[in-house]
């Protein structure tokens, strides 16, 4: 959503219009709204679907914050796509992984870790994102940027991915 627009046309000239992009097999499609959409009469049924929670509380603990085998945490799932959080306090990933079904995508969030994977080293801090593809052994690890927390988010995505963003 975007500011206010003047509708430009006979029937209403001057009046304030909302834009909305509607985004539908890829293409937007551009609805034009009297009012913000959020201005609505309430959500009547299932507006727990709509839900804001902080990863940082403790009730979001994985079992790998003080396991070196411990596993993320899954908090959505779908057929084609997972989202984990995964939190390391003190021990390095004991394990190499290598996930067959889905590439990974990683987002630091807190903190720092180093990735060891069969394409090289990474060394991830707040903001970074990292893409491990299907098939790519890996394991993370603590380094000298670590912090007594080390948060990542991590997507698991079955789908064939592009990368659509800026050009090299």
């Amino acid at each position: 959503m975007n500011k206010p627009q003047t509708r430009q046309d006979d029937k209403q000239p001057g009046k304030q219009v909302y834009r909305e992009l509607v985004t539908i097999g890829g293409k937007n499609v551009v609805l034009a709204h009297n009012e913000p959409p959020v201005i609505n009469a309430g959500v009547l049924e299932r507006a727990e679907i709509f839900r804001i929670f902080n990863i940082f509380d403790e009730k979001f603990s994985p079992t790998n914050i003080d396991k070196a085998d411990g596993t993320p945490l899954r908090l959505y799932t779908s057929d084609r796509v997972k989202v984990d959080v995964s939190k390391r306090r003190k021990h390095d990933m004991g394990f190499w992984h290598r996930n067959v079904d889905a590439h990974e995508i990683i987002f630091c969030v807190k903190g720092a870790l180093k990735w060891e994977t069969e394409m090289g080293v990474k060394i991830m801090h707040p903001g970074d994102m990292l893409f491990i593809p299907k098939g790519i052994g890996h394991r993370s690890m603590l380094c000298e940027d670590s912090t007594d927390d080390n948060v990542l988010i991590e997507l698991k995505i079955a789908d064939d991915l592009t990368y659509v963003g800026e050009n090299k």
